[in-house]
């Protein structure tokens, strides 16, 4: 494992953006877009546009190099005015392999969308946590990478340059990274949890060490030391911003990653107990059972029998449990 929670996370939910496609406009115009099936990013690259989401009192405004993510199942519409009747984004891009539309001359507004795939299963790890909806507005301090980002986009998609759509995919991938730091920035009633917990400085000491090394036995005075504060200031204010008590957070996590192995490698389960410091496979077991709800042996054959993740893997997808035999038995 890395010393980079919140890498670790993304790599472990295998979250793979990807751009789908876009749009150009010119006078009045107004489109409806479906609910999406996978988390729905888009930006305005050119112009300004209304953006109204079933289930939000009131429209937004987007101005050029403003980033939107929908989390949530909502449809939308973007229009140049409220009042028009929108189109169906469907019948806009019925075309076979169409990605890409023009309303009116095209002049006046140019649009870039796309979604986040995530692992039907580890995924729910980041999408059960964001908010309905995140937007990040271009004159924000946080945003100051966007409009690099979304000029190279543009400029990828419409060349022909040998390895476009890899690059494209990198693009899109970094523009997802910086939309959830420019959130954990500016969020100020995010809800206690594991995103929440990312975003403070003040914890962020004791989570790379328990990321770093899963499979140590981790004591609370060390974790607290490492943030420089009390055994009892560091358990309080970890419980507040992760919604669970650190030694709980590890152990969750652990049983994360034991969860991913069963599912996706051969390793037998007392190799995977001994790397994430259980002495015995049976200690393992029911720490694993206690927690998901099932045995190591009954998560195996349920990965086995549900056949190949509908998210694509990424070469760097697996993660490696670390080699250790420590006891886990540590007491808050």
């Amino acid at each position: 494992m890395s010393d980079d929670p919140f890498s670790d996370i993304l790599r472990f939910t295998q979250a793979e953006t990807l751009v789908t496609g876009g749009f150009r406009a010119g006078g009045s115009w107004a489109i409806r877009f479906p609910v999406p099936k996978t988390i729905k990013f888009f930006a305005v690259v050119k112009g300004s546009c209304w953006v109204t989401i079933d289930g939000e009192a009131q429209p937004f405004r987007f101005e050029t190099g403003d980033v939107g993510l929908l989390a949530a199942p909502r449809s939308f519409i973007l229009a140049s005015d409220r009042n028009a009747a929108p189109v169906d984004a469907m019948d806009l891009f019925s075309g076979a392999g169409a990605t890409t539309a023009e309303l009116g001359d095209g002049d006046d507004f140019a649009h870039i969308g796309g979604h986040v795939l995530l692992d039907p299963l580890s995924g729910r790890l980041l999408a059960d946590i964001l908010p309905p909806w995140i937007h990040i507005q271009a004159s924000s301090p946080q945003a100051m990478n966007f409009r690099w980002l979304l000029d190279r986009l543009v400029e990828e998609r419409a060349s022909e340059l040998p390895g476009a759509q890899l690059a494209s995919a990198q693009l899109a991938q970094l523009l997802f990274i910086q939309i959830l730091r420019a959130h954990l920035k500016t969020a100020t009633d995010m809800p206690a949890g594991w995103l929440r917990a990312m975003g403070d400085p003040r914890i962020a000491p004791a989570l790379r060490l328990m990321h770093g090394e899963p499979g140590r036995s981790w004591h609370l005075e060390e974790l607290a030391s490492a943030c420089a504060m009390s055994r009892t200031t560091f358990a309080s204010h970890f419980r507040r911003v992760s919604g669970v008590a650190p030694l709980t957070y590890l152990t969750n996590w652990r049983m994360r990653l034991a969860e991913r192995a069963l599912r996706e490698e051969a390793t037998p389960v007392a190799i995977i107990a001994e790397a994430l410091g259980y002495t015995s496979e049976s200690a393992f077991s029911n720490a694993f059972k206690r927690l998901t709800g099932k045995s190591p042996r009954a998560c195996r054959t349920a990965g086995r029998a549900s056949g190949p993740h509908a998210a694509r893997k990424q070469a760097n997808g697996h993660l490696s449990l670390p080699k250790a035999a420590i006891s886990i038995e540590a007491r808050e």
